[in-house]
């Protein structure tokens, strides 16, 4: 490992081999090296089942009712895709759909005062829907009709909104729609995790129900893709990509030391050897100095012999239970895969519910998803530690751009059941690492003389 880099990644984690792979192809050297012997860092998809037993050290083995340990592939992060978000775009970009299959998840529910109901997203769905009254329903279609011909480049679809100085809880009012209305559009349309967004400025909120309407009326059933074979796909099709442009991979890879020289990072050290490089990028655990906890996730695996009640037996969904509804801070998310994902057995289900951590007893805290999942076969609890890069609390505020190092660390993943926050992180730290604006329009134009000579590959 005596050669220069212009880029060396740690962890193989989606973020980092998004970034290996967009890298490898804008022409940089990349070395891509991970502790792991498998791609996934985190968000691993762990295959067969008998090693879902031994990561949490479960006595015996799987019985024979859960049928061939190679037919399950379980998410540790579970995550959908939006159908119109941005991840999608990175994979049509990159044409790193040609390594994977995709199915629409089959419903979206929200849950209210004991009862799951569909998330009513156009106007003839909020006027069918349950989850409001006669009178509420027709001004919730107005509010729809609003949102969806909403552009602050024209003045008359405005209606006296202003998009940055309205906040979204005056546009609630406007519209005179009442708490458990503003609930579900906001967590469940808006996909927002707490409710301080409803003190913000309304276009956030509005981009967001409009990206949600917009990935519902690709397929139809739900705005959610997902991968078969599970999540652990997407990283190692990024990593492909990375390789066919160039990209070396070296996993099960010891990581002994990041070598700096006059504060700025030189190479990186793995048994004896060192690889040298202009830039790192790496996920938090290889550089826990330099980071700080803000948060912490809790999830709990499901494997059921049955979907969930009350949602039309559909094979995948996403369930949201508000904040409200169960006295939190913090919503909770149920993410329902099977066997028609080839992640599962035949006639099996993976339910798995996650939340952020509000008390000393995190477990507790889940169990009101118990009447949602009910005859369960199996339950992990397993524990995330949450990661984030909240330079305004370190105590080296000059790491916060990571540029005078030219360290760049990723975040790890939230409680959200989609991926709009890590592409985010994504292209925050393209943009400090590349110095220059990660830019959708940019790639699209140039993604034909980009990706022409890995056409047939």
């Amino acid at each position: 490992m005596d050669e220069e880099y212009d880029v060396i990644v740690l962890g193989t984690g989606l973020t980092e081999c998004i970034l290996s792979g967009i890298m490898s192809v804008k022409g940089k050297k990349v070395l891509h090296m991970d502790r792991n012997s498998y791609y996934g860092a985190e968000s691993a998809s762990i295959t067969p089942l008998e090693d879902l037993y031994k990561r949490f050290s479960l006595p015996g083995k799987p019985p024979e009712s859960m049928g061939r340990g190679r037919d399950w592939s379980v998410d540790l992060i579970p995550k959908f895709l939006m159908a119109n978000g941005q991840l999608v775009r990175m994979l049509l970009i990159t044409q790193v759909t040609r390594y994977l299959d995709f199915k629409v998840i089959e419903g979206s529910f929200v849950y209210k005062k004991g009862a799951i109901y569909k998330v009513p997203v156009t106007e003839t769905e909020a006027l069918a829907s349950s989850l409001m009254g006669i009178f509420e329903k027709r001004r919730f279609r107005n509010f729809l009709i609003f949102v969806a011909n909403y552009d602050t480049k024209d003045p008359k679809t405005m209606d006296g909104v202003d998009p940055n100085k309205s906040s979204m809880r005056a546009l609630y009012k406007k519209f005179s729609l009442g708490q458990d209305v503003m609930d579900f559009t906001g967590h469940a349309l808006a996909l927002y995790r707490t409710d301080d967004y409803l003190d913000q400025p309304c276009i956030n909120t509005i981009n967001r129900i409009k990206l949600y309407s917009e990935s519902l009326a690709r397929y139809g059933k739900s705005p959610y893709l997902y991968p078969l074979y599970g999540l652990g796909e997407l990283p190692q099709g990024f990593a492909r990509l990375s390789a066919i442009y160039g990209g070396t991979y070296m996993l099960n890879k010891p990581i002994e030391e990041i070598v700096m020289e006059n504060g700025k990072v030189v190479g990186v050290k793995s048994e004896g050897e060192i690889a040298r490089c202009k830039q790192l990028i790496c996920d938090p655990s290889y550089i826990m100095d330099r980071v700080s906890k803000v948060g912490q996730v809790v999830r709990i695996i499901c494997v059921m012999s049955h979907p969930i009640k009350n949602t039309g037996d559909v094979n995948s969904c996403q369930i949201i239970i508000p904040q409200i509804q169960v006295n939190r801070k913090h919503d909770i998310y149920v993410c329902m895969i099977s066997s028609a994902h080839n992640v599962a057995a035949q006639g099996k289900y993976i339910a798995i519910a996650s939340s952020v951590v509000e008390t000393n007893d995190p477990e507790k805290e889940l169990n009101q998803v118990s009447e949602l999942v009910l005859i369960v076969m199996l339950a992990f609890i397993l524990f995330i530690k949450l990661f984030l890069n909240t330079w305004s609390k370190c105590i080296f505020p000059f790491y916060a751009s990571g540029i005078s190092m030219q360290i760049f660390i990723s975040r790890t993943y939230d409680a959200t059941t989609h991926f709009e926050t890590t592409c985010d992180d994504i292209k925050d730290i393209y943009e400090r690492a590349m110095g220059t604006e990660f830019d959708f329009a940019e790639m699209e134009r140039t993604k034909n003389d980009i990706f022409g000579d890995a056409g047939d590959q």
